[in-house]
């Protein structure tokens, strides 16, 4: 299992919308940005980005690229999505604080989960958004901007291989119960890296 980290944040400015979770909510003030600013979303995928050692969302989708001029963080999110999953990564959770002096944001939260959820393809209890203040502190306890933290956890088809170079397992057998001497797989055989089997031999 990999471990990723996003964060963001957006000034507030007027004649802006105020977009988070790709939801719009009413306040007289929006997040200013090349797309449309959704700092969760952009936390999000950034942290999904990082889990998967793919970088960060400047070099997949560049404020320098006119494409991405005002477009929704939610289209941007699937495909990260779909970056993840060209490398073989599925999604096992992902938690988001959003940090926000006003507006009182609890009864959005339910479908910024919802919506986070459906653009990955997860199951909603996959997806937890949280908001909290600063109690005045700092420029989002002083409604200068908003900012929000990601963290998630990503699974491998290949995770746990660690089979030396020469040791004559490919990447796709390596680490897999039932894969040749089963090196690494709990309760198979040898029981090689594996607490409780055998020599316990790890092999480094």
């Amino acid at each position: 299992m990999r471990v990723g980290m996003g964060y963001d944040v957006h000034k507030l400015a007027e004649d802006r919308r105020l977009v988070l979770g790709g939801v719009e909510i009413p306040y007289t003030l929006g997040l200013l940005g090349h797309s449309d600013a959704d700092v969760a979303v952009h936390a999000v995928m950034d942290a999904l980005l990082g889990a998967a050692a793919l970088g960060d969302i400047g070099k997949h989708f560049p404020d320098t690229d006119e494409k991405y001029a005002g477009i929704s963080s939610m289209r941007l999110l699937a495909e990260v999505g779909r970056l993840l999953a060209q490398e073989n990564y599925w999604i096992e959770n992902i938690d988001v604080t959003i940090v926000a002096q006003q507006p009182k944001l609890r009864p959005y939260i339910p479908q910024m989960e919802r919506n986070v959820a459906a653009v990955l393809q997860l199951q909603e209890n996959q997806v937890n958004v949280k908001a909290t203040t600063e109690e005045g502190l700092g420029f989002t306890g002083t409604g200068q901007g908003i900012s929000a933290f990601a963290v998630c956890a990503v699974s491998s088809l290949y995770e746990g291989s660690f089979a030396a170079a020469g040791s004559g397992l490919d990447r796709e057998t390596a680490g897999c119960c039932g894969a040749g001497g089963e090196t690494g797989c709990c309760g198979a055989g040898k029981g090689n890296g594996c607490c409780g089997g055998g020599s316990q031999d790890t092999g480094r």
